[in-house]
């Protein structure tokens, strides 16, 4: 059932929102959601939670780092995907 909200978001929600995930605009590579979803596919649920509570720690810590960037001349709309953790 997560999976599959996953899919919806990254379908409908996803690409009408306005703004790209700090931590994949930051490092590259997946972003927060596609993240999980791997992990839910790969993890037991336990380990998917915990492994997604680090990523979203370091999404929040990217957008930081992207929001003070942006204050120096760094042209970026900086808005957390994930809940400030």
């Amino acid at each position: 059932m997560a999976i599959n909200s996953i899919i919806a978001y990254k379908n409908y929600i996803s690409p009408h929102k306005g703004f790209s995930c700090p931590h994949r605009l930051l490092h590259g590579g997946d972003s927060c959601s596609d993240y999980v979803k791997t992990m839910l596919t790969n993890q037991s649920l336990t380990e998917a939670l915990k492994s997604s509570i680090q990523r979203f720690q370091a999404c929040t810590k990217a957008s930081k780092t992207l929001t003070i960037a942006s204050s120096n001349g760094f042209q970026c709309l900086v808005i957390p995907c994930c809940l400030p953790l």
